[in-house]
């Protein structure tokens, strides 16, 4: 799978468009293997397909592998934890799913300027390939509510990656346990942290939109 962003960038992983992939995969007949597996460039991942009845796919599972909290070549830890822009600071924790995320929780998700802050925290001079930059609040039934500046791309109703940075970094301070679910503008995400493998894993529903043709030419 390759996946490019609305700036013409190639992402590193995208957790929801895996789902959509193993949909038009299996669906199509073009293989009925299940699991799928899939490469990334963030490493291959493995697809769990679960089925409706008739035999369509109606959820997708994406082991999305470890998180990490250090990735010099993605975030300059000398800028420590909390990032300085347009005269406000922001607290949060760096978490790679193969690509940069930037988790900021706060108390009033509703209040934040994602237009404002987003791309500026996205350019900021801690993060060498740019980033991802979450902002999320923990709801009083224990989910997060997750809004999303996505690098090259932004404000976007959903991010897989990001649900899963968003779950690791809200462990990772204590804030929820190993299984959470994200709440995002586009829907919701079951994430949930292995112990045993360390992986986190995926779940959401995947659906068919539309379908139709394109003719690409040369320019």
């Amino acid at each position: 799978m390759r996946i490019f962003n609305n700036d013409g960038s190639e992402a590193m992983m995208c957790g929801n468009g895996a789902r959509c992939v193993a949909k038009f995969i299996h669906d199509n007949d073009l293989s009925k293997k299940n699991p799928l597996r899939l490469e990334t460039l963030s490493g291959v991942k493995t697809l769990y397909l679960h089925l409706t009845p008739s035999g369509k796919v109606a959820s997708v599972t994406v082991d999305m592998g470890k998180p990490s909290f250090s990735e010099p070549r993605q975030y300059d830890e000398a800028a420590g934890n909390t990032l300085e822009v347009s005269s406000r600071s922001f607290k949060g924790v760096f978490v790679s799913m193969g690509n940069p995320h930037f988790v900021i929780f706060v108390d009033n998700i509703e209040s934040i300027d994602l237009t404002l802050y987003g791309p500026l925290l996205e350019h900021h001079a801690a993060f060498p390939e740019r980033c991802n930059i979450e902002f999320a609040q923990v709801l009083e039934d224990g989910s997060i509510r997750t809004r999303v500046w996505e690098r090259g791309s932004g404000i976007t109703l959903a991010c897989g990656t990001g649900a899963c940075a968003t779950a690791a970094a809200a462990n990772s301070i204590g804030l929820t346990g190993r299984k959470v679910e994200i709440v995002m503008d586009g829907g919701k995400l079951t994430t949930e942290w292995d112990d045993h493998t360390g992986n986190i894993h995926l779940t959401g529903p995947a659906e068919t939109v539309f379908e139709g043709e394109m003719t690409l030419q040369n320019i």
